[in-house]
């Protein structure tokens, strides 16, 4: 402001896009983690794991700005989901849809991933929109399981 010219400000707290942001950002909720329970992973610093005694995992992955949870109970992930809605001010936060140019649909028994729109524009890259079709063996409608043995 006009006349404020020799004046300094002290930021409380770090504003998105400054260069320390992320890392207050990673240590408040590194911190956060380990109050709650969660253990860092050793061999990827940016994924924390919390196990119950019931046998309920919930794993959180923290990518830029974003985080990914994945377990095997929706009522673990739904508490976790509004705690952090309330600590960390959070929102949107609703079921993926893309992640690294892989489409995720995901439904109440199922989760359908394709890469169609990242082979789109490999095409387009390559001036490759137009090329002839191929059709390639597969089998459709694969339903996977967990491989007990493996």
């Amino acid at each position: 402001m006009k006349g404020d010219e020799d004046k300094v400000l002290k930021l409380n707290k770090a504003f998105y896009g400054l260069k320390q942001a992320p890392t207050i950002r990673y240590s408040r909720i590194h911190g956060y983690f380990l109050k709650n329970e969660f253990v860092k992973c050793i061999h990827k610093y940016v994924i924390y794991i919390k196990i119950k005694k019931s046998g309920d995992i919930l794993i959180l992955y923290l990518y830029v700005d974003g985080l990914i949870f994945i377990g095997n109970n929706p009522k673990m992930f739904e508490d976790v989901k509004q705690a952090m809605i309330k600590e960390f001010e959070m929102m949107n936060i609703s079921l993926m849809t893309y992640y690294l140019g892989i489409k995720i649909m995901q439904g109440e028994d199922t989760i359908f991933v394709n890469q169609e729109k990242f082979a789109k524009e490999i095409l387009k890259k390559f001036k490759m929109e137009d090329c002839a079709k191929v059709n390639t063996l597969v089998e459709c409608i694969v339903k996977m399981s967990k491989n007990d043995e493996g």
